[in-house]
């Protein structure tokens, strides 16, 4: 099993509110970080290529084919 498909999480951009760093329908990968979840947010790597706290609610979560990931995350 590929450890890529089963450890990263990605979500799509939805808001960005105040936000430059982040893009519209743009695909972000989730990084883990549980205290930011009990608290509404979400860590991502955003345009800056820092990561950094947004709010949950910027984001719809969606599963991404190998092939996907891996173009997610050459980019990044």
């Amino acid at each position: 099993m590929n450890t890529v498909a089963t450890e990263a999480r990605y979500a799509v951009c939805v808001r960005n509110e105040e936000c430059e760093d982040l893009e519209l329908r743009k695909v972000y990968q989730i990084l883990p970080d549980e205290r930011a979840a009990q608290e509404g947010y979400v860590r991502v790597v955003d345009e800056s290529g820092e990561d950094y706290l947004y709010p949950e609610t910027y984001f719809v979560p969606v599963r991404l084919p190998r092939r996907a990931q891996l173009a997610v995350l050459a980019t990044a």
